[in-house]
C-alpha cells in the first residue's frame, strides 16, 4: 500500500452557479446570486470544512470565473494545486432557478466543450492520486466527455492499486450521456470499481432494473462493492454492508425545503467522514441524513454543509 500523506483526492467540474432572484421560470428572473456548483466539490468543501486535508483535481479557463472559483475553494480549505487554469478554453457555469414548493429547481446548463471536459488521464498525477486515503467520485465527470470518462476510470484503478478507499455516486445526468444504455453501462462499470456506493433509489431503478432499495444495493454488493447505501429522500436511507449487514435508517425532519439541489452531495459527505472517522455504518449514515437534511434548507449547492464545532454540538 502506498503511504498516505492527505485524506481525500477528488475529480471534477467547477462551475460556477448563478441563482435567480425569484421563483418562476427564469427568464422572469432579473437578479441573480452568484455561487459555486459542481458535485464533486461540494463533496469536497464539506469534508473540508470538517477538518479533512481534501485535495480538487480539474481544470478551469483563465477566466474571471476561474479565479472566483479557486478562491471559494481555497477560502473553504480546499486544496487546489492540482487545478489547471488554461486560456485557450472555458470555465462552465450554470443558471438555477428557484421554487417555494419545495420542487426540484429548474437549472440550465453552460458547460459543453468546457475546460474541465477537456481534461485527460494525462492530467493524472499518479502518485499524488495514489498517496490519498480517499478517492471520491461521482458519475457527472465522467459524463461530460469521452476523455473525462477514461479519466475518472482511471483514477479508480490508481486508487485501487494504491489501496486507497473509493466511494462513488453515481449522480446520473442522463442529458450528457450519448443515451440510456451507454449511461447504465459506464455507470455501473465505475460503481463495480468503488468500495462505497450511494445511488438514489430512482436512480438505483433505472440503472440495476430493481425496484426496491434492497435489491438495488444487491446488485451493487454483488459487484464487489463492500458498503452501499441507497438514497430514499425524506424517508431516509438503507445500507447493506458486507461486515455491518443491512437496516434502515429514518430521515432527518425538514421544516421547509427551500433548495433540494446539493442534497445528495451533502449526504455523501456524511457517509464518507463518519466512515473516515471511524464510526459505524449507522452511525455514518444517520449522519449522512442529518447533513442532507441540513442542506436542502438553504440557498446554494454547499451553503448547508455544517463545520466540525456544528458537527459534534448536534451530536453526529
Amino acid at each position: 500500500m502506498t503511504t498516505k500523506t492527505f485524506d481525500i483526492a477528488t475529480f471534477g467540474e467547477a462551475m460556477m452557479l448563478l441563482i435567480a432572484d425569484r421563483a418562476g421560470p427564469l427568464e422572469n428572473a432579473e437578479f441573480f446570486t452568484k455561487r459555486i456548483a459542481g458535485a464533486e466539490i461540494n463533496v469536497a468543501t464539506g469534508l473540508a470544512r470538517l477538518g479533512f486535508n481534501t485535495h480538487w483535481a480539474s481544470r478551469l479557463g483563465a477566466d474571471s470565473m476561474a479565479r472566483y472559483l479557486i478562491n471559494q475553494m481555497k477560502s473553504e480549505g480546499v486544496h487546489c494545486e492540482h487545478v489547471v487554469l488554461d486560456p485557450a478554453q472555458k470555465t462552465g457555469f450554470q443558471i438555477k432557478g428557484r421554487t417555494d414548493d419545495g420542487s426540484d429547481p429548474q437549472v440550465e446548463y453552460h458547460r459543453k466543450g468546457s475546460a474541465a471536459s477537456l481534461m485527460t488521464p494525462a492530467d493524472i498525477d499518479e502518485p499524488w492520486l495514489a498517496s490519498a486515503r480517499h478517492l471520491h467520485a461521482t458519475g457527472v465527470f465522467a459524463a461530460i466527455s469521452q476523455t473525462s470518462l477514461a479519466t475518472a476510470q482511471r483514477t479508480l484503478q490508481i486508487a485501487r492499486a494504491a489501496g486507497s478507499t473509493i466511494s462513488f455516486d453515481p449522480n446520473l445526468r442522463p442529458t450528457l450521456w450519448q443515451d440510456e444504455a451507454t449511461m447504465r453501462r459506464e455507470i455501473n462499470a465505475l460503481a463495480a470499481g468503488a468500495d462505497w456506493v450511494f445511488p438514489g433509489l430512482a436512480e438505483g431503478e433505472l440503472l440495476t432494473g430493481h425496484k426496491t432499495p434492497e435489491a438495488v444495493a444487491r446488485f451493487y454488493r454483488d459487484q464487489g462493492a463492500s458498503l452501499v447505501v441507497v438514497k430514499l429522500g425524506e424517508e431516509g436511507a438503507y445500507y447493506d454492508d458486507a461486515e455491518a449487514g443491512t437496516g434502515y435508517v429514518a430521515g432527518c425532519p425538514v421544516e421547509k425545503v427551500v433548495d433540494t439541489v446539493g442534497a445528495g452531495d451533502a449526504f455523501a459527505v456524511g457517509v464518507i467522514s463518519g466512515l473516515l472517522d471511524g464510526r459505524s455504518v449507522a452511525d455514518a449514515v444517520k449522519r449522512g441524513c442529518w447533513i442532507g437534511a441540513l442542506q436542502v434548507q438553504v440557498l446554494g449547492d454547499s451553503e448547508g454543509l455544517p463545520t466540525r464545532e456544528a458537527l459534534t454540538a448536534a451530536g453526529y
